[in-house]
């Protein structure tokens, strides 16, 4: 199974002891996954503002499930990652101007489960 979304942690994982590998990929790859439609959405509806600010940026379509599922991964699961660096905190507004999101770094990466 894949999945995308924002954050990586431990309490995705398996018990016992777990093999896993990271790689860095391109926004690309990421695209290519996502247009398949075999990636479920592990996106939490309050980050919007950030998504739409990576389909702005690159494209990316990726639906935002009304509440996020929990994840279970196990052996051949995949998570693919987007971090982003550079965007502020939104407390009094629902949306990143063009130019911050311009600013904003972007990053991708898988993580699997062997």
């Amino acid at each position: 199974m894949w999945y995308f979304g924002f954050a990586f942690s431990a309490a995705m994982l398996p018990a016992g002891t777990v093999s896993i590998r990271k790689d860095d990929v391109e926004v690309e790859t990421v695209k290519a996954l996502l247009v398949g439609g075999n990636v479920v959405s592990c996106l939490n509806p309050s980050h919007t503002a950030t998504i739409e600010a990576a389909k702005a940026r690159f494209g990316l379509e990726v639906s935002i499930p009304e509440k996020p599922p929990r994840v279970s991964l196990i052996s051949g699961d995949t998570l693919v990652l987007m971090q982003v660096r550079g965007l502020p905190r939104l407390t009094d507004r629902h949306e990143y101007t063009e130019e911050e999101v311009s600013q904003a770094s972007f990053s991708f990466m898988t993580i699997s489960v062997l």
